[in-house]
C-alpha cells in the first residue's frame, strides 16, 4: 500500500488536493510550496511538470508553465528538487506526491528511468492525460507496477460507462473525475455537473473519485466533496501564489479558505 492507497483508507471524504507548477514562480521554490501545503492542511499534492504544449490546461497554468520553462525547469532538474525534498523535509507528513504531465518530455527522458527516478524521490503516482489506454496496457502498466506508482486516468462527462469501467478495472490510487469537458480554471458551476457525478457515484467503482476542474473555493470544494472522495485545485491556487513575496503566508491564507470558508 503505497501513500495514496493509504490516505483513502484513512481519510473518507474532503481530501484536498493542490496542484502547482514545478518551478513556478521561481525555479527554486518547489521545496518551499511543498512544505507550505504539507504544513498548512493539503491531503495530496500533485506537481506539474511544465510542458509547451499543455493540451487541457487554461490560461493560468500555461503561463505558469511558460514561465516555469523559461526560469529552467525540466524532468531532470525536478527531480534534483524532490530528492532535496525528500531527504530535507523537517515536516515528513507522508502527503502523497504526484507528478502531472504529458507524455512526451517523459519519453524523452526516458520511460523507465522516469518511473524509477520518480520512485526513488517519494512519488506515490503519475498523471499523463495524453497517454492512450491501450498504451498504457500494453506498454507501460507493468513499469509502473514494478515501481509502485499509481497511474491515474481522467474522465469527462463524455466518457462512457464501458470506458470508465475499464478504467476503474486498470487504475489504482483513484480517478480524476475532469467536471467538464472545457479546459483547466474554467468557470463551468458544479452543480450543472450534477447527473454525471451521481452517474459515477451509483456505478460503486473500486477505485475512489477525486473531482477537479473549476473547483476553486470553499463553496465548489465542499460541492464537489458531496459526489466524491474530494477535489483538486489548481488554477486558483496558482494565482494566490503568483505575485505573492511570501509563499508560507499566501499558502496558509488559501487552504484556511477552502478548508474553512
Amino acid at each position: 500500500m503505497n501513500s495514496i492507497q493509504k490516505l483513502f483508507s484513512e481519510k473518507k471524504k474532503n481530501i484536498l488536493s493542490i496542484y502547482f507548477t514545478a518551478g513556478f514562480p521561481e525555479l527554486n521554490d518547489t521545496g518551499k510550496i511543498l512544505e507550505s501545503l504539507q504544513g498548512n492542511g493539503a491531503d495530496m499534492i500533485e506537481i506539474g511538470m511544465p510542458y509547451s504544449d499543455p493540451l487541457a490546461d487554461g490560461p493560468v497554468i500555461q503561463h505558469s508553465s511558460m514561465q516555469a520553462l523559461q526560469n529552467g525547469m525540466n524532468i531532470k532538474t525536478l527531480f534534483d528538487q524532490l530528492n532535496h525534498f525528500h531527504k530535507e523535509s523537517v515536516s515528513q507528513q507522508n502527503v502523497p506526491l504526484i507528478l502531472m504531465g504529458y507524455l512526451n518530455p517523459v519519453l524523452q527522458y526516458g520511460f523507465e528511468k522516469f518511473c524509477n527516478d520518480a520512485k526513488n524521490c517519494g512519488i506515490s503516482g503519475i498523471i499523463l492525460p495524453d497517454l492512450p489506454i491501450n498504451e498504457y496496457e500494453k506498454e507501460y502498466k507493468d513499469i509502473f507496477q514494478k515501481n509502485g506508482l499509481d497511474f491515474i486516468f481522467l474522465i469527462t462527462p463524455e466518457t462512457s460507462e464501458e470506458r470508465i469501467r475499464k478504467i476503474d478495472s486498470l487504475s489504482s490510487g483513484f480517478i480524476y473525475a475532469v467536471s467538464s469537458s472545457s479546459i483547466t480554471g474554467s468557470d463551468n458551476s458544479i452543480s450543472a455537473q450534477e447527473s454525471y457525478f451521481k452517474r459515477i457515484k451509483n456505478m460503486n467503482l473500486k477505485n475512489k473519485i477525486m473531482i477537479g476542474f473549476g473547483i476553486k473555493d470553499h463553496q465548489t470544494f465542499s460541492q464537489a466533496c458531496e459526489y466524491a472522495s474530494g477535489a483538486i485545485i489548481g488554477t486558483a491556487y496558482i494565482k494566490a501564489i503568483e505575485h505573492t513575496n511570501n509563499i508560507e503566508s499566501a499558502t496558509k491564507e488559501f487552504l484556511n479558505s477552502i478548508l474553512e470558508g
